[in-house]
Parts: C-alpha cells; sequence; structure tokens
C-alpha cells in the first residue's frame, strides 16, 4: 500500500518550483501526496482543488473567515449600489433602540478588526485552523512542513494524536536570520518545533553547518535544481516584440521576486554603464513601485524594462531569450549570504551565462564549473564591469554559455531528487 504524505505550504501554489518537485518527485516513486496551501481569491480561475495527478492532489484553504468574506462583498456591494445605505441605517438604529449594548459589542469587534495588526492575526490564525483542520481529514503517514510558517501545523496534526505520524522540516529559509523576521520569537519558535521533529531538510551545506551549529545535529541537503527537462527546449517567448525591442537587442534578465536586498536598486543605477543592452526585470514584489520611480528619476525608461511575473512552466522561454542573467542578491542577512539560489540554476539550464554575487554557495557554482562572473553585488561598478566584459570579450562569453550547457546535466532534479527520496527512505524504514 502507497504511504500518504500531507504537504503545507504557506503560499497559492503558483510559483512555488521547489515544493511542485518535491510533489512530483513523491507521487512518482510510490507516495500519495497532498498538498495543502492557500487560496487566493483575487486570482479569477484559481482553484481550490486540483488533482495534477492520480497521486498527487493539490488543496487550497481559504484565506478569509466566512465573515469576513461576507464583510467586504457587502462593502462592495454598497458601494455599487449606494441606495443600500439607507435602509441599512433605517436598520442599524431599530437595532440599536432595542439591543444598545448588543449594537455597541458589534461595533467594538468591527472596530478591533479594522486594526490592520488584529485583523492580520486574525485572518493568519484561521488560515492555520484550517490547514490543521484539512490535515485531520485524512489518515496520513508522514507531514512535511514547508518553512516554519507552517510548522505548527504539521507538528499539531503529526504529534497531538494517540499513534504519533514522522514530521518533516523542510526549510527553504535561515529562519533565525532573514529580511523581514527580524523578532527573536521565530528562532524561539524554531528551538521548540525542532526538537518535535523526525527529519530536517535545508537546501545547501552551508545552511546544514548553520543549523548544526545551533541545534547540534547536521540536517539533510536537498539543492533546489530545476527539472533537466526545462532545458531541452529552445522555444521561446517573443520578449523582443513584447518590450518593443529589435530583435538583435540583448536582453540583460533579472527573473525572481522583486523584494528588499536582492541588489536591485544596484543593478538599476548600473544601467547607464552598460555599453548596450536592455536591463530586463521579470516579476513581482513589494519595492517594485519604488524601482520603476527610480528608473523614471533616472531617465531610464528605455533602458530598463519591467514584466509582471510569468507562470512557472512559461518562464523558461522567457529566460532563453536573455543574453546574460543576474543573481545579485546583498549581504543583509546569513539567508541571502549562504543562499544558492533557484534562478541560478534556470539560468544555467537555459544557456545563460551570469553576473553573480560572490557569496560562498554562489561562486561556488558560478566559478568551479565557469559558467560567469562574481562580483561585489553591493557595488555598481563590479556590476557594470561584468556586464561590459562579457559584451565585449565574445571568446570569453562563448567559453561560459558552453559550459552552461554542459552544467545542466549536472545541477537538475532528476539527479538531486535521490537526496530527497532516501529522507523518505530513512523516515519509512526506521
Amino acid at each position: 500500500m502507497k504511504k500518504k504524505v500531507c504537504m503545507f505550504v504557506w503560499n497559492h501554489f503558483t510559483n512555488d518550483a521547489r515544493v511542485l518537485r518535491e510533489c512530483t518527485a513523491l507521487s512518482a516513486n510510490g507516495y500519495q501526496v497532498d498538498l495543502i496551501c492557500i487560496h487566493d481569491p483575487n486570482e479569477k480561475g484559481l482553484p481550490r482543488f486540483e488533482e495534477r495527478n492520480p497521486d498527487f492532489h493539490v488543496y487550497r484553504v481559504r484565506r478569509y473567515p466566512v465573515v469576513w468574506e461576507l464583510l467586504q462583498k457587502g462593502i462592495l456591494l454598497i458601494r455599487k449600489n449606494k441606495w443600500m445605505l439607507l435602509p441599512l441605517l433605517i436598520l442599524g438604529g431599530v437595532f440599536l433602540f432595542f439591543a444598545p449594548y448588543m449594537t455597541l459589542l458589534l461595533f467594538g469587534l468591527f472596530f478591533l478588526l479594522m486594526q490592520k495588526k488584529i485583523r492580520t492575526l486574525w485572518i493568519r490564525g484561521s488560515i492555520i485552523l484550517r490547514m490543521i483542520g484539512r490535515g485531520f481529514k485524512q489518515e496520513y503517514d508522514i507531514y512535511h512542513s514547508n518553512d516554519l510558517n507552517t510548522l505548527p501545523q504539521g507538528y499539531i496534526c503529526a504529534k497531538w494524536r494517540f499513534r504519533k505520524k514522522k514530521l518533516v522540516y523542510d526549510s527553504h529559509e535561515v529562519q533565525t536570520s532573514r529580511t523581514g523576521y527580524d523578532s527573536a520569537l521565530y528562532g524561539k519558535m524554531e528551538g521548540f518545533f525542532i526538537r518535535k521533529i523526525n527529519a530536517m531538510i535545508v537546501e545547501n551545506h552551508t545552511r546544514a553547518e548553520y543549523s548544526k551549529n545551533l541545534y547540534g545535529f547536521y540536517p539533510s541537503v536537498v539543492h533546489n535544481y530545476p527539472f533537466q527537462e526545462i532545458g531541452q527546449s529552445a522555444e521561446k517567448a517573443p520578449l523582443h516584440e513584447k518590450l518593443g525591442l529589435p530583435e538583435d537587442e540583448k536582453i540583460l534578465l533579472y527573473q525572481g521576486g522583486i523584494q528588499m536586498g536582492r541588489g536591485l536598486d544596484k543593478l538599476i543605477k548600473a544601467a547607464p554603464l552598460f555599453k548596450e543592452g536592455t536591463l530586463v526585470l521579470i516579476g513581482d514584489g513589494r519595492i517594485k513601485p519604488d524601482l520603476i520611480q527610480l528608473v523614471k528619476d533616472m531617465g531610464l525608461e528605455e533602458k530598463v524594462k519591467f514584466l509582471p511575473k510569468v507562470p512557472l512552466k512559461e518562464l523558461p522561454k522567457y529566460t532563453r531569450n536573455a543574453y546574460l542573467g543576474f543573481q545579485v542578491l546583498n549581504n543583509v542577512c546569513f539567508n541571502h549570504y549562504s543562499a544558492s539560489s533557484n534562478k541560478l540554476f534556470e539560468y544555467l539550464m537555459a544557456g545563460v551565462p551570469v553576473v553573480a554575487c560572490y557569496f560562498p554557495e554562489i561562486k561556488r557554482i558560478v566559478e568551479g564549473e565557469q559558467v560567469g562572473l562574481c562580483i561585489d553585488p553591493h557595488s555598481e561598478k563590479e556590476i557594470a564591469w561584468a556586464v561590459n566584459e562579457l559584451l565585449e570579450n565574445q571568446a570569453l562569453y562563448r567559453k561560459l554559455a558552453n559550459n552552461c550547457a554542459g552544467a545542466k546535466h549536472k545541477y537538475n532534479w532528476e539527479q538531486e531528487q535521490r537526496h530527497f527520496l532516501s529522507v523518505y527512505d530513512y523516515l519509512i524504514a526506521n
């Protein structure tokens, strides 16, 4: 009988390449996988349930409580039909006259929910409870939590029962040192739950060593390599046409989240120093409006272009248009310093040389395989130097591009999934 796995992830599962690879590997190797993630009511057509294959199902729990959804729909309805406000006010007045204390209580509750922090806690708490409820609906053999924000769900489902189940903690980030997670609470949470798990996975040996120093054991390492099949197609998206660029224009590509600490402001500031080419940023994120404004302030609208996030399956078609790719993380936390970066390997699969930061895991690949140039990502001049070197030194560029073609046979999920499956083999055997 196939072993059943319940996996949690705190996103909508629309562009999570790592989780997709892991679920696919399990479902193709004798496991039945149910992935529990979050529904996005703003994304039209996103189903609450998907069957990716007979052994891989996706369940999306509601983001907002029913009361919250009804409230949002009511506000929208009133905005469209302002005449409805009058009967509601009359009804409210009647209710206030006959039940004043209840009315004041409801108004007080409404006021509290309008406070951002309280609203956020309510919504997140509701999501956690729905995930736990979904996780208890079936009898699973193994629970798998992706990152710290789903570890409580996995712990409760796996351990709060008479017959305890195995629990895997798959940490995609360094939870105790990452941007936006400055509170000591995260480290304390991880330290508590880490004693309850049966296996831990991290994405490289630098992070495994860090975890060993913190917790006294060396986690399993599963690198963030993409499917090799994405490097076997030559199909390209009409990126030049979409951006209104000549077909021979060299595209200098960044693809990924538009977030703090990724060196994107320095990349834009370096753009005027590029001797040719157009800088293209594909992705969405919190600081994107700020970067668009920076481009306007610098008068770089013709030199720097933005595109929204591209679906995961379509992204390689865009990557293949690039002359070179960027991975210029800044050293703002250990999470960035120790990163391997999925996008680095996506560039390699597309045969695209890279300009990359000199951090240990990235440098090991870029310089070890000779697939790009490593620079100080905090310096616009160094970024520009590397770009211009690859623009002008065609012999070097061809060498790096050829090495990318070779590297994709080494750094791919088809090879790496064996390490991932060995974690599950160990859990089943013990």
